[in-house]
């Protein structure tokens, strides 16, 4: 009889390699090694341009942009020395920074960066291993964002918002996570403070219900799509506690309670219909059993030492 793992494992070789790494605890670098030349891998950097862009620019499309084909790139966890993605990083952090430091959308933003594209990108620029001085200004921009209530929020210096947003605050976590991980040291104790004080907004909610009126924030954040690109969901918000190593709290118990109930009697976690926008190719299908959502429930499970 065919297991989960052997399932899994007759997938993308970047899944493969996560599944060994994640869920085997074997460090299998030479699947790692083969993510650029077959599989999703290799399918997304042949779609970069000559230029040393995906899409049309680092923006747009949407999600053939150079911005989120490099954060595909990163959750499948490509080799960090890949030429291609080295160069076309380092193209934006060349021409593409605003006047606060951060990351602009388009030329018509030079003033200032937006707060959940500063986050996505400090997520794969440390993942992909740039040099600590490359991002000092992305620090500080991001460090500049912190609102009142522990978390962030892009809407702060377009319309105005008081309160903290779930999709913001997960983008700069993922992205505060990778910086430190990486072991790099610029205003570091302002950077765990700003992490732990945006993990506690997070766990202040249960991951989707309102602290003020106890209802479900909304109903989106109990779906499962991936990638989930600027989008917050409650597996994205488990997985960066997983992949943080956070130790359990009770208030991620509702959120593991909707992903238990949203497992199949197989064992596996479907994936639900994608964000849209036009992409690069289709990784799996939607309303089927998915690879990506039953390794990332799995290994959330394992680390916080739930039962199946």
């Amino acid at each position: 009889m065919q297991t989960i793992l052997d399932w899994l494992l007759e997938g993308d070789v970047a899944l493969q390699y996560q599944v060994h790494r994640d869920l085997l605890g074997q460090d299998r670098q030479d699947l790692q090694a083969r993510m650029a030349t077959e599989g999703w891998g290799k399918q997304f950097l042949d779609q970069r341009r000559p230029e040393g862009h995906w899409g049309d620019r680092f923006y747009q499309p949407k999600w053939q942009s150079t911005h989120y084909t490099l954060l595909d790139l990163r959750h499948l966890n490509l080799p960090p020395n890949q030429p291609q993605v080295q160069s076309s990083i380092q193209q934006v952090l060349d021409t593409g920074k605003a006047n606060d430091g951060g990351i602009r959308l388009g030329p018509s933003t030079d003033h200032h960066s937006d707060v959940c594209v500063n986050g996505m990108f400090l997520n794969y620029a440390a993942y992909f291993q740039r040099a600590e001085r490359d991002l000092h200004s992305l620090i500080d921009a991001l460090l500049g964002e912190l609102m009142p209530d522990g978390g962030f929020n892009c809407r702060s210096t377009r319309s105005g918002a008081k309160h903290s947003s779930l999709h913001s605050t997960i983008s700069v976590l993922e992205g505060l996570h990778s910086y430190l991980s990486a072991g790099h040291t610029y205003r570091i104790a302002e950077v765990k403070a700003a992490q732990a004080s945006a993990e506690e907004f997070v766990l202040l909610h249960q991951l989707y219900i309102s602290d003020r009126t106890g209802e479900i924030i909304k109903d989106e954040f109990l779906r499962l799509p991936f990638p989930s690109r600027w989008k917050y969901d409650i597996l994205r918000a488990l997985s960066y506690f997983q992949l943080s190593g956070h130790p359990w709290d009770e208030r991620m118990a509702p959120a593991v309670g909707v992903l238990q109930k949203k497992r199949n009697r197989t064992g596996t976690w479907n994936l639900n219909a994608p964000h849209p926008g036009a992409v690069h190719f289709v990784m799996e299908k939607a309303g089927k059993p998915s690879r990506w959502n039953t390794l990332r429930a799995l290994r959330v499970l394992k680390h916080f030492g739930i039962a199946g």
